[in-house]
């Protein structure tokens, strides 16, 4: 039976893999190509971020109406987003015909009414500011507070901050909440008489551990508040990860925990904050809380719950009952495409969400269940046919030893994909493997340029999500405690094995590339075994101890649970370090690095490179000013890859053509 992956016909031409021309340029990936993100509804109004590397990386906040289409409401040199836990989220809020945003650069807080112009409200030095609510029952904002005016450890609490009155230079807020080492999601009653929200202290992570606190808002004459009878509804018995708190209305509040072993929601009455189980089920409602601001679900008007439950590492939207105090209200799957996070409702009964669906680029959508959603943005415009779009297959794979009951690993394939070329009969497929960053984080079905930058140039690519993965439960995010390095690295080389067995890869032509946490999977996998021929680091991890003394404070003791507490388990780390194994590394490497990284300093690739010189090892060291954890700007994103292509090309022995730099190897 012919293979319906590989193109055929009179004006299919035959071409070594990885050597295909591909429309899939770095001008579309990285100029015409605009980042959306944090869609947010205020009555009729739709609200979403822009990212656009062709403006430097500037984000900016985006309205759009009936009457007047999509309008930018934040000028340049605006640029909204904020460094809080330095991967920020949550940067802006819209309620009530006003808006709230934070501006990167320099961490002022600034508020636009209506069609009026931005005026700010806080640009105190050495403050950051995030996750906003405006306060329904005065002239205030909600927010965290990171403080860094002290130096080393910056103080984070949470602030009420005045919109109007006062020296908008010295403004600071009043502190409402402070003690824990990390706070977030502030949620005021509609009432505004009560306040929500989520805390934990080191050494926890915010999906390890959290506590969901409700107090009274106590308010005096001159418009100030304060916080009385404080209490925990969640979090003080076993550890448990309780996030994303919401209002019902002034008595009943819902929030996600996986005290059951999936982030499933709860619901609790106040005044005695009894909780009761809202639909449970083996899927997660809820994504780590890397970032401020995300929406996993949303109570709707009538009384149901709208959500995004993610069974198996894949996402599909539900609907949550119709009202009532029932404590299982039945659940129904609804049709609204691809959303990213949860579709917000407008007044209309409409919902609008960033649709991302497997075959095309992200597009910000109005619609309804069942009916085709109204394009209100794109991400760009494709210059692909169907033929051309590699579509996630889900793979199964077994696992070495099936470590925390798990036993099976899984992946994304994604076969070589372009409708003008196909491969030599003779011939299988290079192989790039991608191990995600966090390492708590998710591989997605999502149509993505970083996969399709290579599928439509000839190269197989599988998307890993191994153990300690968000989407499959809290034993499978567990799998990696104390196994960093080690987990990671082997689910990686499974699902390889997996790939080669069932004859789909050529094994002689692997690389492995991943970024940030992914980083330290690449080099490990390099040092550990011989089935990659090349691998290449974005701002990679690759001196753990380093990291534990350097990185910020909110991944501060992210490596007790991952390695163990330091420096009592030194020799842990020593053992986990790419650079303390960088002697069983033979493979070529490359390393592409912003200089601007407060996550994983820059120091970190030049050692490592380094220790690759002092051994003779092929590799090549890139570094780009400006550029922080990620890269932002057209020319960085271009660069990037130009120069992975091109290192791809030497080590399997091909001749790319149409790259825009050549890589220079150093040994």
């Amino acid at each position: 039976m012919a293979d319906p992956t590989v193109p055929n016909g009179p004006s299919v031409a035959e071409r070594p893999y990885g050597t295909w021309p591909s429309a899939v340029t770095t001008a579309l990936v990285a100029g015409k190509t605009v980042g959306l993100s944090a869609v947010q509804t205020d009555g009729d109004a739709i609200f979403w971020l822009e990212t656009r590397p062709s403006d430097a990386g500037r984000t900016v906040l985006v309205r759009w109406t009936a009457q007047d289409g999509a309008v930018d409401i934040t000028p340049a040199p605006l640029d909204v987003g904020t460094r809080v836990h330095e991967y920020g989220g949550g940067a802006y809020a819209a309620s009530g015909g006003r808006v709230a945003f934070s501006s990167r650069t320099d961490g002022s807080v600034w508020i636009v009414e209506g069609d009026g112009p931005a005026r700010a409200i806080s640009t105190l030095g050495g403050l950051r500011f995030a996750d906003f609510a405006f306060d329904p029952a005065g002239d205030r904002l909600f927010c965290v507070r990171e403080d860094h005016r002290a130096g080393g450890e910056p103080v984070s609490t949470l602030v009420a901050l005045p919109l109007a009155g006062g020296d908008p230079v010295t403004q600071e807020g009043q502190i409402l909440v402070s003690g824990p080492d990390f706070v977030s999601s502030p949620r005021p009653s509609p009432d505004g008489r009560h306040l929500a929200w989520i805390e934990w202290d080191h050494p926890c992570m915010p999906w390890e551990a959290t506590r969901l606190r409700v107090a009274r808002l106590a308010r005096d004459a001159d418009g100030g508040c304060a916080l009385d009878d404080v209490r925990t509804l969640a979090g003080d018995g076993d550890p448990e990860s309780v996030i994303e708190p919401a209002w019902a209305d002034t008595r009943v509040l819902y929030a996600a925990s996986d005290r059951s072993g999936w982030w499933n929601l709860l619901r609790f009455t106040l005044p005695d904050g009894a909780a009761a189980p809202v639909a449970p089920m083996e899927a997660e409602i809820g994504l780590p809380h890397w970032v401020f601001g995300q929406s996993s679900y949303r109570l709707l008007p009538d009384g149901s719950i709208l959500a995004i439950a993610i069974e198996h590492g894949e996402g599909r939207t539900i609907r949550i009952g119709s009202g009532g105090a029932s404590d299982a209200m039945a659940v129904h799957s609804i049709s609204l495409g691809h959303p990213a996070q949860c579709p917000a409702p407008l007044a209309d009964g409409s919902l609008s969400w960033i649709d991302t669906p497997p075959d095309g680029p992200p597009a910000v959508v109005r619609g309804r269940d069942g009916a085709p959603p109204d394009i209100l943005r794109v991400a760009t415009t494709l210059p692909l046919t169907a033929g051309d779009i590699a579509r996630a297959e889900t793979i199964r794979f077994p696992l070495p030893d099936g470590p925390g009951g798990a036993q099976q690993g899984h992946a994304f394939f994604y076969p070589p994909t372009n409708s003008r070329f196909r491969g030599p009969a003779d011939e299988k497929p290079p192989l790039i493997v991608m191990a995600h960053g966090g390492p708590t984080g998710r591989a997605s079905e999502a149509f993505s340029f970083k996969v399709q930058w290579w599928t439509s140039r000839g190269f197989a690519v599988v998307d890993v999500n191994y153990g300690g993965s968000t989407g499959f439960g809290r034993a499978y995010r567990r799998r990696l405690e104390g196994k960093w390095g080690e987990i990671d690295v082997a689910d990686c080389i499974a699902a390889c094995r997996h790939l080669i067995e069932t004859g789909r890869v050529d094994p002689h032509r692997i690389a492995i590339r991943g970024s940030s946490a992914g980083g330290l999977t690449v080099l490990l996998a390099l040092a550990r075994s011989s089935l990659f021929a090349a691998g290449a680091s974005l701002y990679g991890v690759t001196d753990l101890r380093a990291l534990a003394q350097e990185t910020h404070k909110f991944e501060s003791r992210y490596l007790d649970s991952l390695v163990g507490p330091y420096p009592a388990a030194e020799a842990v780390y020593l053992a986990r370090s790419p650079l303390t194994q960088a002697t069983g590394i033979r493979a070529p490497v490359l390393f592409l690095h912003g200089l601007d990284d407060a996550v994983v300093p820059p120091g970190q690739a030049h050692t490592m490179a380094q220790a690759l010189a002092n051994n003779g090892v092929p590799h090549a060291h890139y570094e780009f000013p400006g550029e922080g954890h990620g890269f932002r700007r057209e020319e960085t994103i271009r660069r990037a890859l130009d120069l992975e292509l091109d290192f791809y090309g030497q080590i399997f022995g091909f001749t790319v053509p149409d790259v825009g730099e050549r890589v220079v190897m150093r040994s």
